[in-house]
């Protein structure tokens, strides 16, 4: 009886730790991708990276809130539209599995149409966080937090 009591404990340690390699190795794969997708589409600006990066319907929980991976592209194609000299930096990355947080930098000159705001020519210097849920090793879900009105106040649309 000691032998099976023990053989279970065994088998129980083993299947742990294996849902555990799972786990850190899915988590690793999703850095990896997720860190990749910003490189090329923001520092390098090539957008259309993000048409593959996204499951069909995927939720920017922004106001309003963005539904589907096209207008997921189209948001952030007004980053690359609007600012040259972008920076977009990661400063740190955590997974969990498919859950992912981010903590980032944007940097850049806005030297064209924002959102529908004309060209400044003032610099940006924000920093933000970004929780993310994955499914199947595409965004499924993403919901930025940064502080908006520093962010609006170094475009120059509110004074300080």
């Amino acid at each position: 009886m000691k032998k099976l009591l023990l053989l279970c404990v065994i088998a129980g340690l083993v299947s742990c730790n294996s849902k555990n390699d799972k786990n850190a190795e899915l988590s690793k794969k999703n850095v990896e991708f997720y860190s990749n997708i910003w490189e090329v589409a923001v520092n390098e600006g090539r957008v259309n990276i993000l048409d593959s990066a996204y499951v069909d319907d995927a939720v920017l929980h922004t106001v309003p809130e963005i539904k589907g991976k096209a207008n997921a592209k189209a948001y952030y194609e007004n980053y690359v539209v609007g600012f040259s000299e972008r920076q977009f930096t990661i400063k740190e990355i955590f997974a969990d599995g498919d859950k992912l947080v981010k903590y980032w930098q944007f940097k850049g000159k806005h030297t064209g149409t924002f959102f529908g705001i004309p060209a400044t020519g003032k610099t940006v210097d924000v920093i933000g966080c970004t929780i993310v849920k994955m499914k199947d090793g595409k965004i499924a879900e993403e919901q930025d937090f940064m502080d908006n009105l520093e962010f609006m106040q170094q475009i120059g649309l509110i004074p300080r």
